[in-house]
């Protein structure tokens, strides 16, 4: 078995591939919980927005590459991880918020390299534009997450002034990979180096707070 046998569109071993998936759809589920808990939803409003977050983005990347039935319905243990998150924020939120919430940002910054990977060469090989391709990588990554704050009736985060970068990260590392792929110099080693980029781009831009950069005299407005 080798992390870098050309096994699937990712280049990924299949076993990684999938642990990797998994890893991501849980932590985006745990966030999107957390978020139904603060909003003072219950059962099913928590489960909804887990299962949005964890979910929503590849399979509005699915539909739009017309491969149906999207991921998230056709592989039930996509849907069991999702579940199963919700549950521990439903049980166990008060243990989350104190404990664990500096874990649930790293998982899903992990989340956010590997899903703008596997996106953006998903939508290669189907044939997506070069910009196209860049666009689904990103929407893989963050689109859970806008479909979540739409939801809880919350501006996406990701806009807000005082966020630090997600999208970006997640386009540059889906530019990178796409840039890659229509180049022959794509491999899995490229697609676990650009994830782990993203990666670590995002702990930054969360530790020194790097913020995208607003429009020129933009007015100020309180948050």
């Amino acid at each position: 078995m080798t992390f870098f046998a050309q096994a699937s569109a990712t280049g990924l071993e299949p076993t990684l591939e999938r642990t990797l998936d998994l890893i991501g759809v849980f932590a985006f589920a745990i966030s999107g919980g957390l978020l139904a808990v603060r909003k003072g939803f219950e059962l099913v409003g928590v489960t909804a927005l887990a299962l949005v977050t964890a979910l929503g983005g590849g399979v509005v990347r699915d539909l739009l590459l017309g491969a149906t039935p999207p991921t998230a319905f056709s592989e039930v243990l996509y849907l069991v991880v999702a579940l199963a998150a919700a549950a521990v924020v439903f049980f166990g939120h008060w243990m989350i918020t104190r404990a664990l919430t500096r874990a649930v940002l790293i998982f899903d910054a992990a989340g956010l390299g590997l899903f703008c990977v596997t996106g953006a060469i998903k939508a290669s090989t189907l044939g997506a534009s070069l910009v196209g391709a860049i666009l689904i990588g990103v929407i893989s990554a963050a689109g859970g997450g806008i479909i979540r704050d739409v939801l809880a009736n919350e501006p996406p985060s990701l806009f807000h002034r005082s966020s630090t970068l997600y999208a970006i990260p997640a386009g540059l590392g889906a530019s990178a990979v796409v840039v890659a792929w229509r180049n022959g110099w794509y491999s899995g080693g490229v697609a676990i180096g650009v994830a782990i980029a993203v990666f670590v781009v995002r702990l930054a831009a969360m530790q020194f707070g790097w913020r995208a950069p607003m429009p020129l005299r933009a007015p100020f407005v309180a948050e």
